[in-house]
């Protein structure tokens, strides 16, 4: 069977590629033109991540890498090349994704909702008709703040937190009005926020959630407070809109990787089947103040509107206005379409205050932490 993946040295990507080679023989990756070398990051993250000396020998023989572009016609390959790729596949995951919350709109789509469809242009240019594994996220949900998700849910009806989740939902509908026209299954999986313990890395992608560091450490330069020590009971505020008692799901990248493999596994309806790949157990929204009162001397307080008279440090901060909503969310995704196919399916990893900790926290973070205790 010969497997394709787009986004192979991203974040979740990374680890598919790993689950990937476990399964199959070889696997095409398609890596953006004019990029570093695929090969060599991919096989980088092997190295530091304990994989067998064997495997990462044998990477040259079973990695093919194929520069594209996903945002352009073709994904940026001749007609000639673009059709004998076609023919070549049997399974293509897509995974490749712009996952800046804030990032211009037009720039979004042009990853997120051109990219699918260029891929999915690929998929029906092929004679053995290749199988679609989509990788969107839970939060084509959208601004619902309350209730519950279900996996088989697409409008738009409740509007967007940022223009991340409007591409996205865009992408899935494209999903769909592809496999309505060409009768064909895909496979929608919708992972929650992904995370990981994984120390940071200077060759590895960044961590998810590494912004909240890297936007509280240069608001706190900019008004003098980076490099001073502040005890405790003279830390500035910080007040955030958000709910005490809001929570957050916080997916364990390597358990998600293992669970979409799992699920491409399972026998297809013959139209688009959708799963929420999420965790467990939510994160309390307290759970996240806390992380950012270890990373900065700050302490954070949640109120319940946008503020009207922010501080300087609060205005310089308000950390990333497309996720500060998150702290007012409350919402669940329902995975019972997963616990059904694959059982509970529990990961046995807590993601708390220590594993967010450790995955987050930079070298330079951890070099300075003793200044504040």
């Amino acid at each position: 069977m010969d497997v394709a993946l787009t986004g192979a040295t991203g974040f979740l990507g990374l680890r598919l590629v790993r689950e990937l080679l476990g399964r199959h023989r070889s696997l095409t990756v398609f890596a953006h033109a004019g990029s570093d070398s695929a090969l060599g990051r991919i096989t980088r993250f092997l190295e530091l991540t304990d994989t067998p000396p064997e495997l990462i020998a044998e990477l040259p023989k079973r990695l093919r890498v194929v520069e594209t572009d996903l945002g352009q016609p073709r994904m940026g390959l001749s007609a000639a090349d673009f059709e004998r790729l076609a023919d070549e596949l049997d399974v293509v995951w897509h995974s490749a994704g712009n996952i800046n919350l804030d990032d211009d709109l037009a720039q979004l789509r042009r990853v997120n909702v051109e990219g699918t469809r260029n891929v999915l242009e690929l998929a029906a240019a092929g004679c053995r008709r290749p199988i679609v594994n989509h990788i969107g996220t839970a939060f084509v949900g959208g601004a619902r703040r309350e209730g519950v998700v279900y996996e088989d849910e697409l409008d738009d009806s409740h509007g967007f937190e940022n223009g991340y989740e409007r591409s996205k939902y865009e992408a899935e509908v494209l999903v769909h009005e592809w496999s309505a026209a060409h009768g064909r299954p895909v496979l929608v999986l919708r992972p929650s926020i992904l995370v990981t313990d994984l120390p940071a890395h200077p060759e590895l992608p960044e961590h998810p959630l590494r912004f909240i560091d890297q936007i509280l450490r240069a608001s706190l330069s900019t008004v003098g407070l980076a490099e001073a020590l502040v005890p405790e009971r003279e830390r500035p505020v910080m007040r955030l809109p958000g709910r005490p008692h809001g929570h957050l799901n916080l997916m364990p990248v390597e358990h998600a990787a293992r669970v979409m493999v799992q699920l491409a596994d399972v026998k297809a309806s013959g139209r688009v089947d959708t799963y929420h790949v999420v965790h467990d157990h939510d994160v309390q929204t307290t759970t996240i103040t806390a992380l950012m009162e270890l990373l900065v001397p700050v302490r954070v307080e949640l109120v319940e509107k946008r503020l009207l008279d922010p501080s300087p440090l609060e205005a310089m901060a308000d950390l990333y206005p497309g996720f500060t909503p998150y702290l007012s969310h409350r919402r669940r995704f329902d995975d019972t379409r997963v616990r059904t196919v694959l059982g509970p399916e529990l990961s046995g990893i807590r993601v708390d205050l220590d594993y967010l900790l450790a995955g987050v926290r930079s070298k330079q973070t951890t070099e300075s932490s003793p200044r504040w205790p």
